[in-house]
């Protein structure tokens, strides 16, 4: 009974993740922060692939309440594992660096940063004991290179990258593997006030990708294909420069 935990897993990147994990044979359980009738729309596409699907309701950035579900969760299911753990929750506030308010600074790296911390220490703890386990960290082309008017993004993708190589060293003698995938331009609902006509000439395939794409990236990190890779950050971003 091997799970795979997917936060901000309702749509978009994550929503792909969590359906091609489902396709490996992998139970899903989907955190999502607000908004049910997607969730549940994943949900159910989840469970007519035939595994198990978990609605799992919280803010990622809220200590309190990733104890409350995540810790809860492993406490209440002894013989059930989350083998996999996907951090995917992020959101952009976009600006530059002179009119980014506290509020947005705050918001966009409490989600990304704290997110991975808060979610993060209880599952690895688990896999710790039972000396397996992956752990795929969402970043993005910003966390690489940085992005003009997206200081506050790069930051947290940024810290994100360094904190995948610190915990791979940690953790590599109990058969964990900590990796990161580095999206660039990505069809989403968080890149859709992004004209692809404007910017598409900026990346070498000439196009947007698809969530299904970085997807397929995660999926090979979690695989056993990828048993000796750990502490890297993999970019899907059709070639663009990083």
């Amino acid at each position: 009974m091997e799970y795979a935990l997917v936060t901000g897993g309702s749509r978009g990147i994550g929503k792909a993740i969590c359906l091609r994990l489902a396709d490996m044979g992998y139970n899903i359980i989907i955190n999502y922060t607000s908004n049910d009738e997607e969730a549940i729309k994943t949900q159910d596409l989840i469970k007519a692939k035939g595994v198990d699907a978990v609605l799992m309701k919280f803010d990622v950035s809220d200590t309190a309440e990733a104890d409350a579900n995540v810790e809860q969760w492993i406490n209440d299911n002894k013989d059930k594992s989350i083998a996999v753990l996907v951090n995917n929750a992020g959101i952009r506030r976009d600006n530059i660096m002179v009119f980014i308010s506290p509020e947005d600074w705050h918001r966009v790296l409490d989600i990304t940063v704290d997110g991975f911390y808060n979610v993060t220490r209880h599952v690895v703890k688990s896999m710790l004991s039972k000396r397996k386990g992956r752990i795929v960290n969402i970043v993005s082309l910003s966390g690489l290179k940085g992005m003009p008017g997206q200081t506050n993004y790069s930051a947290s993708k940024g810290a994100i990258i360094a904190a995948t190589k610190a915990l791979a060293q940690e953790v590599g003698k109990r058969g964990i593997t900590v990796n990161a995938v580095a999206p660039g331009f990505i069809k989403t609902d968080m890149t859709q006030d992004i004209n692809e006509a404007d910017y598409k000439a900026m990346v070498p395939m000439n196009r947007f990708g698809e969530p299904e794409e970085v997807a397929g990236v995660v999926a090979f990190l979690v695989g056993k294909d990828s048993s000796y890779v750990t502490g890297q950050v993999i970019s899907v971003n059709g070639g663009l420069y990083s």
